[in-house]
């Protein structure tokens, strides 16, 4: 009687699963990917300088406004706001790979209110999330264009349960692979325009056969560079960046979010794109910079739409040998 009732139990479960993930693949539900939209602007496609140690606090801030299908309209008005903060350092070296100097770049953070998809308007408290390390990043520099070439993976260190309401983590390992350039118009390198192309593949969510599509995402911006001088005019006490940015995020492959063992769902693929500016500041003095983007989305396709907010403050250190 008992291995009946168990049974039981356990096909109404399933029912219940395959009724739910209808319901998402009827509103056009996506699995989101690790990439953090905006966290690149002005000259995306420029490595910082060599033999310098970058330690910075980021601050991300999300909030969506909207909902929208397959069609672009509105479907729903969510109240939901994500951050995410934490210390990262980015280190290049004078280490030469192909005529690249060599750096590298970690992040640990915290995150809230986690966006695991486009059908969850999670409430989840501050916690750990998914760690960020950055093992190659080259960065090539000519007169009139900067070029770099990254390779980045997302480890899941976030807490993640499959219809958790408080995960702070996508419970899978992502590998990105990432090229830019920053484009120079004159001599002096104060009027330039980038782009940074990123293209992130997911694995396996935890303890289930849920794949998220791969992710291509699309970052930069145009913009100008100002030297503050000092009182005597004779040097620079900082150096002013200020312009347009903007990005694009496109699912490049289906999600795949099996159902038993007979049944795949495969929703349709969401995209966004965005524009919005930046400011930062670098004291030369001090070696001190704060920066900040904003970014309004527009144009999504089956996922939330809303505003990026991004403030960055940090140090740098000078590694020269003197």
């Amino acid at each position: 009687m008992k291995a009946k009732n168990n049974y039981s139990k356990k096909v109404l479960q399933s029912a219940l699963l395959i009724m739910m993930l209808f319901v998402f693949f009827i509103g056009n539900a996506q699995l989101k990917g690790g990439h953090i939209l905006g966290a690149m602007g002005l000259q995306s496609g420029t490595q910082a300088p060599e033999n310098t140690l970058s330690v910075y606090v980021p601050a991300y801030i999300y909030t969506a406004n909207c909902l929208r299908n397959a069609d672009g309209d509105k479907i729903g008005n969510p109240d939901l706001t994500m951050f995410i903060t934490g210390v990262g350092a980015n280190y290049v070296s004078d280490f030469k790979i192909l005529g690249a100097n060599y750096g590298a770049t970690i992040l640990l953070a915290g995150a809230s209110n986690t966006i695991q998809g486009s059908y969850i308007d999670s409430k989840s408290s501050f916690a750990f999330t998914d760690m960020y390390v950055q093992p190659i990043q080259l960065g090539w520099h000519n007169k009139k264009a900067d070029f770099v070439f990254s390779y980045q993976m997302y480890i899941p260190t976030g807490k993640y349960e499959l219809g958790g309401s408080n995960n702070s983590g996508l419970g899978m390992f992502m590998n990105e692979f990432s090229a830019g350039t920053t484009l120079f118009f004159n001599e002096k390198k104060t009027f330039h325009f980038s782009a940074l192309a990123a293209y992130e593949i997911n694995g396996k969510k935890k303890d289930t056969d849920i794949k998220t599509g791969d992710i291509l995402s699309i970052e930069g911006g145009l913009g100008k560079t100002f030297y503050c001088m000092n009182a005597e005019k004779t040097a620079p006490k900082g150096i002013l960046n200020a312009g347009l940015i903007y990005y694009f995020q496109y699912k490049v492959s289906d999600d795949k979010i099996p159902v038993g063992s007979f049944l795949v769902l495969e929703p349709d693929k969401d995209h966004v794109s965005a524009l919005g500016a930046e400011v930062n500041y670098l004291h030369i003095g001090c070696m001190t910079q704060a920066g900040f983007r904003w970014v309004s989305e527009l144009g999504a396709v089956n996922r939330f739409q809303g505003n990026t907010f991004f403030i960055t403050l940090a140090h740098v250190f000078s590694l020269k040998k003197k």
